[in-house]
């Protein structure tokens, strides 16, 4: 007997499931779909990551004063035994060269481990009283009155004849610098210390040239360059406009160096580290890096490299030929690195051996009082831009690019450079605590 014919609903119903059948990945999405807006309709899945302050820790970035700072990152982790290795150094013609150093083998350097800043959540009394005092007291930087009278009154000093379209050549400066002695390492590495005294070196070469090519319009202590222990209280009372920090090996800043430091920097001071070991990698590049992050621990705030375009290299510089940061030992040229506080330079790291450029001291040519020529007199007649007689020895050899005959561009560019880096760190402050409120 024949089967009945199928009713008209059952036969859409087949339908119906036929067409589901057809669509399966649909239906299932739309059945997950619909229980999760159930299961999770009232709950919120994920929050909004709120980006920490950039001045977290109290005004500019720091631990409040007096707070305890944190320790610095375990060494034994990050930090290899220092060796001996060959490093290949790149030659004017792009050939390549080997030097023996001392130092970390760049390869196993990881920048994470090293400049991770340090975990704070320290309330800060600077902080608070900033964001409560009344607009009128706050500048377009977002520096308060307080600030910027304390900056003022630190770095006040430094340069006469400040204002719109005066050139840095027609000004006179006044200032101190000093060499850095800090807790480990080798401080003294660019300098000749004798008997508690700096003889010679990059920083009075350099404080030297500024000197006596500006006429003594810029005014340096180059004839008494000092070292200065970083627990002492002295930065505040001579008020140095920078402190040059120098060195070839790992050291760890004493916590109470830290806190000057930092109180240092508020002030309106900057720090100026410069590798006697050029490129990246070297213990002191690893340790400086790391140290300075405890000087500014700010967990947005990183180490930056300066563009052309930097007022260091274009707003009013001493040498205006000077465009660029310029090639230091081995013609290495890593860019200029650093670490801002209100958008002016607080620390600034140089990687190229700068400080070995000038210890190739230079002075004025007595045919050609515009010419500078490498001094070979050996500190005769009590000059205090000699050479050091270890770079002497090995120029071609293992130190390349300082050809002490005429003409010394290489070595005279990095002078140039630090003549205009020197001029920049007297005069950041001055547009800001022009226009900032007042106490």
């Amino acid at each position: 007997m024949d089967a009945p014919e199928p009713t008209e609903e059952k036969t859409l119903l087949d339908r119906l499931i036929e067409k589901f059948n057809d669509s399966r990945f649909f239906t299932i999405s739309f059945v997950l779909h619909v229980l999760l807006i159930v299961i999770f309709g009232g709950t919120v899945l994920f929050e909004a990551m709120q980006e920490p302050p950039d001045f977290e820790g109290g005004e500019g970035g720091f631990v409040a004063p007096g707070a305890e700072v944190a320790a610095p990152p375990d060494n034994t982790q990050t930090q290899p035994t220092e060796t001996t290795f060959t490093v290949s150094t790149p030659t004017q013609n792009n050939a390549v060269e080997a030097i023996t150093t001392t130092g970390q083998n760049e390869f196993n350097f990881s920048m994470d481990a090293v400049i991770a800043p340090p975990t704070m959540s320290v309330p800060s009394t600077a902080g608070a009283q900033a964001a409560a005092a009344p607009a009128a007291t706050i500048g377009a930087a977002g520096m308060s009155a307080q600030v910027a009278s304390q900056i003022r009154e630190f770095t006040g000093g430094w340069g006469k004849g400040s204002g719109s379209g005066v050139g840095t050549r027609q000004r006179e400066f006044v200032f101190v610098a000093y060499v850095a002695k800090y807790s480990g390492g080798n401080w003294d590495s660019t300098v000749d210390v004798r008997q508690g005294k700096i003889w010679r070196g990059s920083l009075p070469n350099l404080l030297e040239f500024m000197s006596k090519e500006s006429k003594d319009k810029i005014k340096t202590n180059y004839k008494n360059v000092e070292y200065i222990d970083l627990k002492s209280d002295k930065i505040f009372a001579t008020k140095p406009p920078f402190i040059f920090f120098t060195g070839s090996k790992d050291f760890v800043l004493a916590p109470d160096e830290v806190e000057n430091l930092q109180k240092y920097i508020r002030l309106g001071g900057a720090i100026w580290g410069d590798s006697s070991v050029p490129g990246k990698g070297s213990a002191f590049d690893i340790a400086f890096r790391r140290e300075m992050r405890r000087v500014i621990p700010d967990k947005d705030k990183d180490f930056e490299s300066l563009e052309s375009n930097d007022p260091v290299f274009r707003k009013m510089p001493y040498f205006t030929e000077i465009k660029e940061q310029p090639r230091g030992l081995n013609y290495y040229q890593e860019p200029v690195y650093v670490l801002r506080y209100f958008g002016e330079i607080a620390i600034i790291y140089t990687a190229n051996d700068y400080g070995d450029m000038w210890q190739f001291g230079v002075k004025q040519n007595p045919q050609n009082t515009k010419e500078w020529i490498v001094n070979l007199d050996n500190n005769k007649n009590s000059e205090r831009v000699a050479m050091n007689p270890v770079l002497e020895a090995n120029a071609g050899i293992y130190v390349h690019n300082v050809n002490p005959t005429p003409p010394i561009v290489s070595i005279l560019d990095t002078y140039k450079f630090g003549t205009n880096m020197v001029i920049h760190l007297l005069t950041r402050w001055e547009d800001k605590v022009r226009t900032a409120p007042r106490l």
